[in-house]
């Protein structure tokens, strides 16, 4: 338990010094938002902060702080450390830094970022990247809810009965404008999820179960090495290039700049505390390593969700924390696929004031969505993984990039630089090891990888002290 305490002060902490460090870099100001300058009714809408830093979190917040964590406590509690020290230097960066950079760009989707800092390769390669991800996301998210929801209900409402109802609700969700039902639904869903991990955490304590303390060692009982898939396994716990598909869509509602770092780095430091607190539930709740691994295998993740709930809470509680975790990758899901369709037209120049213009884009979307649904769900969870950890590798270089044109000293990019190395070592090595990449021994992967990140700070460093700095 004091592992877990010392790790839920130091996102606290971290939030407060390295957020306010991260602030004061990038420099928010008085000018005009996006939100304010040019509201559309549709996507531009200007929003309360409490309400914008609801909606953010419910929508990077969808299975990943929740399967990713269950999952990455199979390797033992040094999961606590890359939760902790991956969000705080990573993720709210990432998360931070694209929030802020699209509002500076007009609420431009990530893919224009990238494209406007890697260059017009960089963005094409975003442009497709970012929608398939965003697909994978859809899907994900929705096969997840709807087989827990399937548990729940008579045997007639199966997971197909709900893969329909979620997708039309996709289909509504991205439509209409962001304010009539994302806007009004999210807040009050952004509390349950707050309630039900506190909920979590309170039911182990009272029921006496103990949360192990932290060591180094690898528990992981199959012996997979926890580099690189430990910090590809976690995924939205930690750091997510999701995120950055996410945050432009509020930088478009934001009403100050100065909030940026409330709304964008607050979101990713309360989503790794509900990251912790399913991580201290798995290993606590099947009290070994071993134990929670047999159980996914077992139960799937939904099932280990359900058995987890409803033992520490009962049935009232546990249906409060299941509506938490059913909510939770729905309002990804539906925002996913949102992204998508704002980042196709950001591609193709099509106006989405008009529906016809965005019904054009959304069906075909949800189609692709829906036949992905059936897929096994472990292999489009390890393909969403891999790619949601590379695209942060992306725009982590791209953020590098940014402060690199934007700043009078380029080492202020490091605090971008450094951990889009550190995350270009990851999905490097992991590509060339795992099961759907590569299958190379550690021998070869591990040193490929470590001379990948070398030549991207490389090539870093050799732009970044030739560049001069033009204010923006």
């Amino acid at each position: 338990m004091i592992t877990f305490i010392g790790a839920l002060v130091l996102l606290v902490v971290g939030y407060i010094f390295y957020g306010k460090l991260v602030e004061r870099i990038f420099c928010p100001d008085d000018r005009p938002t996006p939100a304010m300058d040019h509201p559309d009714g549709v996507d531009y809408v200007p929003m309360k902060t409490w309400r914008v830093f609801l909606i953010q979190l419910l929508n990077i917040a969808g299975t990943g702080p929740i399967f990713g964590a269950l999952m990455g406590a199979v390797f033992g509690p040094i999961v606590f450390l890359w939760i902790v020290f991956g969000s705080i230097l990573g993720g709210a960066v990432h998360d931070y830094m694209t929030g802020m950079i699209s509002i500076r760009t007009n609420g431009a989707s990530v893919s224009e970022i990238v494209g406007k800092y890697l260059g017009g390769g960089a963005k094409q390669i975003m442009r497709v990247f970012s929608v398939v991800l965003l697909i994978l996301v859809g899907a994900v998210f929705t096969t997840s809810p709807a087989t827990l929801l399937a548990l729940l209900t008579p045997e007639w409402m199966n997971k197909t009965f709900w893969v329909v109802v979620i997708l039309i609700y996709y289909f509504l969700a991205t439509l209409i404008p962001i304010d009539k039902l994302i806007g009004k639904l999210y807040p009050v869903f952004g509390c349950v999820l707050i309630l039900m991990a506190v909920g979590i955490i309170a039911g182990l304590v009272v029921g006496g179960y103990q949360i192990p303390e932290l060591t180094l060692q690898n528990l992981n009982p199959s012996g997979q090495p926890a580099w690189p898939f430990m910090f590809i396994t976690v995924a939205c716990g930690a750091i997510s290039g999701f995120h950055a598909t996410q945050s432009p869509m509020m930088a478009r509602c934001l009403t100050k700049e100065k909030e940026g770092r409330k709304v964008f780095y607050g979101a990713m430091i309360a989503e790794s505390v509900i990251a912790l607190v399913w991580a201290a539930a798995g290993v606590a709740f099947y009290k070994t390593t071993g134990g929670l691994e047999q159980a996914l295998a077992s139960m799937g993740q939904s099932g280990v969700v359900y058995d987890i709930s409803v033992s520490l809470l009962g049935i009232f509680g546990g249906a409060l924390a299941i509506v938490g975790v059913v909510v939770c990758p729905i309002s990804s899901g539906d925002t996913a696929f949102r992204s998508a369709r704002l980042t196709l037209a950001d591609w193709f120049g099509v106006d989405q004031q008009n529906m016809g213009k965005r019904l054009m884009i959304t069906i075909p979307l949800l189609a692709v969505g829906a036949a992905l649904t059936q897929l096994n769900f472990d292999v489009i969870w390890r393909y969403f993984s891999w790619s949601n950890q590379t695209l942060a590798m992306i725009v982590l270089w791209a953020a590098a990039m940014y402060m690199v044109r934007n700043k009078d000293h380029w080492w202020y990019s490091l605090i971008c630089a450094v951990p889009a190395a550190f995350m270009s070592a990851v999905s490097c090595t992991y590509i060339l090891m795992a099961e759907e990449g590569f299958r190379l021994s550690g021998t070869v992967s591990y040193p490929v990888g470590i001379a990948f990140a070398a030549a991207c700070m490389a090539l870093y460093l050799w732009s970044a002290v030739r560049y001069k700095p033009v204010r923006g």
